[in-house]
């Protein structure tokens, strides 16, 4: 069946390229609504574009165009960076090498996962000049028979002398992992967050990344590889360690053991995203003083109501600490049992907070009353699973105005609170949603006369255009 839409999209699409005939750059993040034709006229009707990067965007497969073909077929292009990872279908390897080959400018090329190792490495062949390199697939997938052993994927990546950012290792293959240990010396970001690696596989590659400053890496490296990234990398500004199994109950190998190495090594850090099991207020009151430049702090205490796993007490001190001691701290993620006191001292000393995500955690109204009465720079505010209800809401009016939004689900908000707000505040937009993927698409409507009942889900934001015309029916607009 046809896309309904795709008439459209494709108008739309020329437009841009006959309407801008020396359009350069295109960066799409976490964008949606087109498909691979729209990627071939861009590649066809913007003969000078230089940057060409898709990343987390939604692309729609159905029409099957096989887009890299549309780029010139010769003379050299302009094109400086290629990201498509996130474009998940096939691509003609036979034209992105060519295009490759013709690209003498191209310094960032990240590659989608079905990209092999093959592949990759006549590509790196082709451009020796890159600085960023997103790998694809880490592993031989369809080789033919012995293709595998006749890669020199060390040699490879050795010619590649300018190369600082290293990611992708989709799929990977352990035993091809010390292959990318010829430009480990001159990293400073390294993304291993697709790579199922172990302490000991990561060692070797960790020990000569003096100059990192990025990493991303699974929790499946546990607490010992933690400690080789806090022995290896003193120049570190951001780490991100993402949970291997998102299952809830799943026991992560991370705990504050690895947090507390890192606090110690790392002194220089800006920005942290933990996900963990077991973290105690010790571990992260030794971070807010061993790396007291930390604008971002994000720790994910996997598991609801999680205390201090050593003292069983709330993490209230640990994160007390973090508001008081990094001055500079601009985003903010709490979790694990917190009582109002934690809420208490966030209002008392994030004066900075920007952003702050809250899940299961504070006793009562006061918990949201002290951030939204004593945050002045907060701009985004996040809240599930809270006992937060109207009292508390109401208690912002002074400030939504300024804010960029609020979103709220699983709280104690009632209809009556929310259209509050909305007849006190008539600049700023109020949605009312409703969980239809546990409800059913056949859910009632509101009834909007019963003002005491319970609403699932508020998002609560400023538009310029004010009212949007295209909320589907388990949205309401107060």
């Amino acid at each position: 069946m046809e896309n309904p839409n795709a008439n459209r999209r494709q108008t739309s699409e020329w437009s841009v390229c006959s309407a801008f005939p020396g359009f350069k750059e295109l960066v799409l993040v976490c964008c949606e609504g087109f498909g691979l034709s729209g990627l071939a006229m861009i590649a066809d009707g913007c003969r000078q574009i230089r940057v060409f990067d898709l990343i987390e965007c939604g692309v729609d497969y159905d029409d099957g165009v096989d887009w890299l073909s549309y780029f010139p077929e010769t003379g050299t292009t302009c094109l400086e960076s290629l990201i498509f990872d996130c474009v998940e279908v096939p691509v003609n390897f036979d034209a992105l090498e060519s295009l490759v080959a013709r690209s003498p400018s191209l310094k960032k090329l990240r590659l989608n996962g079905t990209v092999t190792i093959q592949e990759l490495y006549r590509l790196i062949g082709r451009a020796p000049q890159l600085t960023h390199l997103g790998t694809g697939a880490f592993n031989p997938m369809d080789a033919a028979p012995g293709e595998e052993q006749e890669l020199d994927l060390s040699s490879a990546f050795d010619s590649l002398k300018y190369l600082t950012c290293l990611s992708g290792f989709r799929d990977m293959v352990a035993g091809y992992l010390p292959s990318i240990q010829p430009v480990c010396a001159n990293l400073t970001s390294l993304n291993f967050s697709y790579a199922d690696i172990n302490a000991e596989q990561l060692k070797p590659i960790i020990s000569r990344c003096n100059k990192l400053q990025i990493f991303w890496v699974l929790d499946s490296v546990h607490d010992e590889g933690l400690r080789a990234v806090a022995a290896a990398c003193k120049d570190l500004r951001e780490l991100r360690v993402f949970p291997a199994d998102v299952r809830e109950e799943s026991d992560s190998p991370v705990s504050d053991v690895g947090l507390l190495a890192i606090s110690e090594g790392c002194r220089k850090l800006r920005s942290i995203l933990y996900f963990c099991n077991k973290m105690t207020n010790a571990a992260v009151v030794a971070m807010s003083k061993n790396c007291p430049e930390l604008v971002v702090f994000r720790l994910c205490i996997m598991g609801r109501h999680a205390p201090d796993h050593l003292t069983g007490e709330p993490m209230d001190e640990g994160f007390g600490a973090i508001v008081m001691n990094c001055k500079k701290l601009r985003r903010l993620a709490v979790s694990g049992l917190l009582t109002d006191k934690a809420f208490n001292y966030i209002g008392q000393h994030g004066k900075l907070v920007r952003t702050l995500s809250v899940a299961f955690a504070g006793d009562s109204d006061m918990g949201l009353t002290y951030i939204l009465q004593g945050c002045p720079e907060m701009q985004k505010l996040e809240i599930r699973d809270s006992p937060f209800g109207d009292t508390a809401l109401l208690s912002g009016l002074h400030h939504y105005c300024n804010m960029r939004f609020l979103w709220m689900s699983s709280c104690k908000l009632t209809l009556g609170g929310c259209k509050e707000v909305a007849r006190r505040l008539p600049q700023v937009v109020v949605e009312v949603i409703s969980d239809h993927s546990r409800t059913g698409p056949n859910l009632p409507p509101l009834d909007e006369k019963d003002l005491n009942q319970e609403i699932e889900k508020l998002y609560l934001y400023r538009s310029l255009e004010g009212r949007r015309s295209d909320a589907p029916e388990f949205v309401k607009i107060l």
